[in-house]
């Protein structure tokens, strides 16, 4: 075996071929196939007498579990593994929206959409209602439904997770996206509200 090959075999923590030193060895293939416990020295012959590599897979496993298998591709497969693992760890940020009373539609719109892509890319939103003057001191119903007109145009679901309540800006509410479960209950909601309505409906019209 070259030395490139086997530095790089170290430097990913992996045990290929010679420097296998466990006594025995359960050895699997690529296909999945369980050849069976055998010493290290014998599962190495059947590597090479297929032209492949015996590699480690688990080494606190007794006995040692290997597979016979093309070290290059395996090496490959294992990068490609954690560069996907690393790209869906992704890091959640606070993202800070602020509004005014007096904002108009447009920009309100403009702010949801926002609110809508972060909400999706898992991102937790601090929506403030900017008060100045006299307004801060208006009922917290009338704040609370003018911070409530930007998020008639949010489409992504959420929930609140903090607030609405007073801050030294104004209002301030922390939105999540909501869970899997959390829109499920949402779904089961609307349903019973949409019933209700009908049912309603149908008894003024019948009077």
């Amino acid at each position: 075996m070259r030395k490139s090959r086997r530095k790089k075999a170290e430097d990913l923590g992996i045990r290929i071929n010679n420097q296998i030193w466990a006594d025995e060895v359960r050895v699997l293939t690529d296909d999945g196939e369980n050849i069976g416990v055998m010493s290290a020295k014998d599962a190495l012959k059947e590597a090479q007498s297929r032209g492949l590599d015996l590699v480690e897979i688990s080494g606190k496993s007794r006995p040692v579990i290997v597979k016979i298998t093309d070290y290059g591709k395996y090496k490959y497969e294992l990068k490609r593994k954690t560069r996907e693992a690393k790209q869906k760890q992704k890091t959640v940020e606070t993202k800070t929206v602020q509004v005014k009373v007096g904002t108009g539609e447009g920009d309100l719109i403009v702010k949801a959409k926002n609110i809508s892509k972060w909400l999706k890319e898992g991102h937790r939103i601090k929506l403030e209602l900017f008060l100045r003057g006299r307004i801060k001191y208006a009922e917290k119903d009338f704040l609370q439904e003018r911070m409530e007109r930007v998020l008639h145009f949010v489409s992504e679901p959420y929930t609140i997770a903090d607030g609405p309540k007073k801050s030294p800006k104004g209002l301030t509410a922390i939105l999540e996206k909501a869970s899997k479960k959390q829109i499920k209950k949402m779904q089961e909601l609307e349903e019973q509200s949409e019933k209700v309505e009908k049912k309603d409906s149908s008894e003024k019209e019948t009077n």
